[in-house]
């Protein structure tokens, strides 16, 4: 990152003009993606590519709408009304839930072009959902200010996250 998004101490700046992100909501959503991936690629020789695809977008969707439905069920518990912009608001909040399943959907379906054989597309897929993953929690740390180093650690953590998965994909594959 550029030294000017950086303060002296070495921690990030942050625009107070700048729009809110849900990096929780991204990187749980890359977390799911990549979950999808592996587990579908257990079956993945009987499994079309557009299917992965829609299995990927479809439950993004869903768990977007389950995080959605959790958030105003808990304002309505703590007895504040709900209204139609609150529901806007939740909603547009948690999207970056579903944003986080399109990149690894956009793998699957250019991997033809690529000439990448059903196993391939999956290891692709897979390795798409793994970078965003890292990459949304390395800006998610330096859009909260932390130091270059909680910024490092953040991605190295949600790397391992990732390989965790990847260690799951290939013991279920093999």
């Amino acid at each position: 990152m550029p030294s000017a998004m950086f303060r002296s101490d070495g921690t990030a700046r942050h625009p107070p003009d700048q729009p809110q992100t849900d990096y929780a909501g991204a990187i749980y959503g890359s977390l799911l993606a990549a979950s999808v991936i592996a587990g579908a690629a257990g079956v993945y020789a009987s499994f079309p590519r557009l299917g992965l695809v829609v299995l990927l977008l479809a439950t993004g969707i869903v768990f977007w709408a389950a995080h959605v439905y959790v958030h105003l069920a808990g304002e309505r518990v703590r007895g504040q009304p709900m209204t139609w912009a609150q529901v806007r608001r939740v909603a547009g909040h948690e999207w970056p839930m579903v944003q986080a399943a399109v990149p690894p959907a956009v793998a699957v379906a250019i991997s033809p072009l690529l000439d990448l054989g059903l196993p391939e597309t999956a290891w692709f897929a897979l390795g798409v959902a793994l970078a965003e993953q890292v990459a949304w929690a390395t800006v998610a740390a330096a859009r909260a200010g932390a130091s270059r180093r909680v910024m490092a650690l953040s991605g190295l953590l949600n790397l391992l996250l990732g390989l965790v998965i990847v260690a799951a994909k290939t013991a279920v594959h093999h």
